[in-house]
């Protein structure tokens, strides 16, 4: 109740270029959520083979990395309101588009277009937020962020499914349903560029009072070098993340069907759970930076949620899984918003896109390239051992990460805040 109070308290004060991002997110996220959820049902409701949905998440995910870098530099070169307004356009155009189209290439085709113009938002949304946020109250405003986007997708997802079973009870088929709420999601996603068109290029000063947040501090001078200097770094520790996640998260459906033979509905349910969870710790984040320090804390979430990885991977009961899967996903999350934070703080107004980019490239390379050595891992070792390597590996990636990340910055953290006591 006193998160929820105190970030009552601070919305009212926030910046108006803040609430209205957040208005259109809110609508961008609901309508890709839905479309997250629903349209694998479609496809197969339509008659294709599983593996289709496999080939359209593939060439999407393939045409959002493509773009992470040149939208990044666009991004610091041009307007971020401008790329965010055409980000939203566009990719409602395509959603709606994909509700209606039914051939393979028209499938394959909009899957690219949508992917491509789904980079804006992900590689210019924390830019954005930075340059209109002062330092103080990034790192609230970065969790509230965070929290915000999955709690979107969540409510887009489960209102989606609950939407289209309502439609059926009318006598309406599956397909047709399923085409009505993804043209509604589409619509939601589309008509995210209207909050957008009412914010403004200008960048705020720190002249706004708002509830102080120990944040480490930065100059925002620097050369060519040392700056992707740094940018390398954040790169290399979200890389390692990614290819830890990789092994395990994508496939955490198949590991609870397959060890314990549980219904997809009670899967579904469990990372819905994983999810809210997830968006109460991104709140909680921020205090353990004012005891701690970013950096601390950062490694402390990472650090914490090994034992509960290693309890999911190596437990043969349901319940004992299910609650290590709950606090592992809360823990890794939650430091998320923070290294945002830590990021935007210590490279140059002009090369934050380009930054957000790289990170967000790095850690979509190592989540790609794991999958074969998972199906690989779980079928030469079968469904106990199988996945017990995989979260074993995972989680030596996850420690090397954090050891990694506290090397790299923690002097630069200590520089600039006062002495604290130890994090753990």
């Amino acid at each position: 109740m006193r998160i929820i109070q105190q970030s009552a308290k601070e919305w009212r004060n926030w910046p108006r270029n803040i609430k209205l991002f957040f208005l259109a997110n809110v609508l961008y996220q609901v309508g890709t959520g839905m479309f997250g959820v629903l349209y694998n049902l479609y496809i197969k409701g339509l008659g294709y083979a599983d593996s289709m949905n496999g080939t359209v998440v593939s060439v999407q995910s393939l045409a959002t990395a493509l773009l992470f870098i040149p939208i990044g530099f666009l991004g610091d070169r041009g307007s971020r309101k401008k790329i965010l307004v055409m980000g939203a356009l566009l990719s409602g155009i395509g959603l709606m588009a994909r509700s209606l189209l039914e051939s393979e290439f028209s499938m394959l085709g909009l899957a690219v277009f949508t992917g491509l113009f789904s980079s804006f938002f992900q590689v210019l949304a924390i830019p954005f937020l930075a340059e209109n946020t002062v330092k103080s109250a990034r790192m609230r405003i970065f969790s509230f962020h965070a929290s915000l986007v999955l709690a979107a997708q969540v409510l887009g997802g489960m209102g989606g499914g609950f939407l289209a079973d309502f439609i059926q009870l009318f006598g309406v088929e599956q397909v047709l349903s399923l085409k009505i709420v993804l043209m509604i999601g589409g619509a939601s996603t589309f008509a995210a560029f209207i909050p957008l068109l009412f914010t403004n290029d200008s960048k705020l000063q720190d002249n706004v009072k708002l509830e102080p947040v120990v944040i480490p501090e930065k100059k925002n001078t620097g050369n060519l070098r040392s700056d992707f200097k740094i940018i390398g770094q954040f790169a290399l520790a979200q890389l390692l993340i990614g290819l830890g996640s990789g092994l395990v998260v994508p496939y955490l459906n198949l590991y609870f069907t397959n060890r314990f033979s549980v219904s997809i509905s009670a899967v579904g349910i469990l990372i819905s759970l994983g999810q809210v969870m997830t968006i109460v710790s991104m709140l909680i984040g921020p205090f353990l930076v004012n005891r701690v320090g970013a950096v601390r804390a950062v490694v402390s979430f990472q650090i914490l949620s090994l034992p509960f990885l290693l309890l999911t991977g190596f437990t043969n009961i349901f319940g004992v899984a299910a609650i290590g899967f709950l606090f592992r996903q809360a823990l890794m999350n939650a430091a998320n918003p923070i290294q945002s934070s830590i990021l935007i703080d210590r490279v140059p107004d002009h090369r934050r896109g380009i930054a957000n980019s790289f990170t967000q490239t790095a850690f979509m390379l190592g989540w790609a390239t794991m999958g074969p050595v998972q199906a690989m891992l779980v079928t030469n070792y079968g469904n106990y051992w199988g996945y017990a390597i995989t979260f074993c590996i995972t989680g030596t990636l996850y420690v090397a990460s954090s050891l990694l990340y506290f090397w790299m910055f923690r002097e630069r953290k200590q520089k600039s805040i006062a002495p604290i006591s130890p994090a753990l």
